[in-house]
């Protein structure tokens, strides 16, 4: 290897690095969210309330597009994201009405 590959083999291992804390934060934030979102599940269940509000949903759905926005993300993405998790969290919450 050449200097220059050398040097952008050592700024690739950095990114990498970077990515590799930024994925553990987003699997221990994730991790978090659902934490909360299964108690809110149990209140739901417990009180005979929906598993789903879709108007908080889209209120949601709005603000992380925002804030995709001010992050310079993709809002799509962003968007997206979120209702790939809002599902996962009504299916959660489906399950509690079961039991």
């Amino acid at each position: 290897m050449n200097e220059t590959q050398i040097r952008a083999a050592e700024v690739l291992k950095e990114h990498r690095e970077s990515i590799d804390r930024l994925d553990a934060i987003l699997v221990y934030t994730l991790g978090e969210r659902f934490k909360h979102t299964q108690a809110v599940g149990k209140l739901k269940a417990a009180h005979d309330l929906p598993p789903s509000d879709p108007a908080r949903e889209e209120k949601q759905i709005a603000r992380l597009e925002e804030l995709a926005v001010a992050a310079d993300l993709d809002p799509e993405f962003a968007k997206e994201f979120l209702k790939f998790i809002i599902q996962e969290v009504i299916h959660h919450h489906e399950k509690h009405q079961d039991c």
